[in-house]
């Protein structure tokens, strides 16, 4: 038996042992996800946390495995604690079957490390607290012998970080935009014979002042030359109409509209709501705060459904590189919103015949040394990717008949399959999908296919 299923199968007895009503002695490893309503059954889940559930239980059992590389456990940790400091449990505020899974696979590691792993500088506060708060806490209601708890002393703090107080550091930074500001008028250079402009009361005094002096002195100049102080003025010229802006040029269609990356699966799970999809978290190589992402294990990812659940076994998928198409307008699938899309290839239908969705489908599989974002492009459409793909205007819908394989299994794209490109294709043969290093992406076993 693998340590992986050593593990699981004890937290299963643990969790028999403490829940025993909640918990049957029937229940097994498939059961695990669904546990939470079971033992939290005044909690309700949506969608989105079900599956980060069952995420938080991937990542509880890769900390459990003694076997792990040294820097990539530390890594983990790390991202577990920050995910934790502005969170209660793992959820943020509600409890869940991960809450205790992680609890009960760190536990023995907590209690072993020093003082200065606990609450150093660079030690793990966020997760001793955590710890610390499932094992008393009456809503995880574990009942835990003190000799079982993990020792854990409130005083033994060994740095205390400052903690970032949201409404003082807004107001930090209104007042240095403020000052750098004023520093800014201050540089300005002034017309000789003229001083700073005077702000405030006295600003609005001497501006009336200023006003009386120069009606009087058109009074007397008006007496003299017999005009009027309206005929004395320049008479304003007229505002030419502005001239209206040009519309952005638009792109001319082409397959490098579509932003194509490598993507790399760290995790994928059965849809909560749809037994035909799978929801995978992918690194797409986005930069932190990108629309439409999150963290996982360190790593910024974006949630992704695709209807591959019963035609690629789900354990294939898991930390395998894929292609994505990561500018396509994100849709919510069966209560989960799907950021990307996963690019696959099935055989090409005859005249007449209809798709029955049995298969067989093929992962487009980028070179072995791709990294994770590394765009990829079709040879002889070179150019920049929109950002987000307009729906009204279908670029997809129109170039994806041009998506196919060729003989040699490798993935290119056919102009001559899209009508609207026929005036582009002179001397254009089929340009295959390769990366920046002219790395070739291809499928295993499928020709002349389609792929989507």
């Amino acid at each position: 038996m693998s340590n992986s299923s050593t593990s699981t199968a004890r937290l299963l007895d643990f969790l028999k042992s403490k829940y025993p009503s909640a918990v049957p002695s029937s229940t097994s490893e498939i059961d695990l996800a669904s546990l939470s309503h079971q033992i939290f059954p005044e909690t309700s889940y949506s969608d989105n946390e079900k599956v980060e559930t069952t995420q938080w239980l991937t990542t509880s059992s890769r900390l459990a495995t003694p076997d792990e590389d040294e820097a990539k456990h530390a890594e983990r940790l790390g991202s577990l604690n920050i995910h934790l400091c502005t969170r209660t449990t793992l959820l943020g505020s509600k409890p869940s079957i991960a809450d205790i899974a992680l609890y009960y696979r760190l536990a023995p590691a907590v209690k072993s490390w020093s003082s200065e792993q606990r609450t150093g500088e660079h030690g793990y506060h966020h997760i001793v607290r955590f710890v610390d708060f499932v094992q008393n806490a009456p809503l995880f209601g574990l009942s835990l012998k003190e000799e079982d708890k993990v020792s854990i002393d409130p005083n033994d703090i060994k740095f205390v970080h400052k903690p970032i107080d949201a409404k003082e550091e807004k107001e930090r930074k209104k007042k240095e935009k403020a000052v750098a500001a004023a520093a800014g008028d201050s540089q300005k250079e002034l017309p000789i014979g003229k001083g700073r402009e005077e702000t405030g009361a006295k600003q609005s005094k001497s501006g009336k002042a200023r006003d009386v002096a120069q009606q009087a002195e058109e009074k007397v100049k008006g007496a003299v030359t017999g005009e009027t102080p309206q005929q004395s003025k320049k008479e304003k010229k007229d505002k030419q109409p502005k001239a209206p802006k040009q519309p952005a040029k638009e792109a001319p269609l082409s397959p490098c509209l579509i932003d194509l990356r490598v993507g790399h699966i760290l995790k994928a799970v059965n849809h909560p709501n749809a037994d035909s999809l799978y929801v995978s978290t992918i690194a797409c190589g986005d930069p932190p705060g990108t629309d439409n992402t999150s963290e996982y294990e360190g790593r910024i990812v974006r949630t992704v459904c695709s209807g591959l659940n019963g035609l690629i076994p789900l354990e294939e998928m898991q930390g395998r590189k894929i292609i994505a198409v990561c500018n396509l307008k994100p849709v919510t699938m069966r209560g989960i919103k799907s950021a990307a899309m996963v690019l696959a290839a099935s055989p090409r239908l005859k005249e007449g015949e209809e798709d029955d969705h049995k298969g067989p489908v093929e992962l487009v599989t980028p070179p072995t040394d791709a990294k994770a974002g590394e765009r990829v492009i079709f040879e002889g459409w070179a150019g920049e990717p929109e950002g987000v793909l307009n729906p009204k205007k279908k670029v997809w819908e129109t170039l994806q008949p041009g998506f196919t394989t060729t003989e040699g299994l490798e993935v290119g794209f056919d102009s001559g399959a899209v009508p609207q490109l026929q005036g582009e294709i002179a001397g254009k043969t089929t340009g295959m999908l390769v990366t920046i290093n002219g790395g070739k992406c291809t499928v295993e076993s499928l020709t002349n296919a389609v792929v989507r």
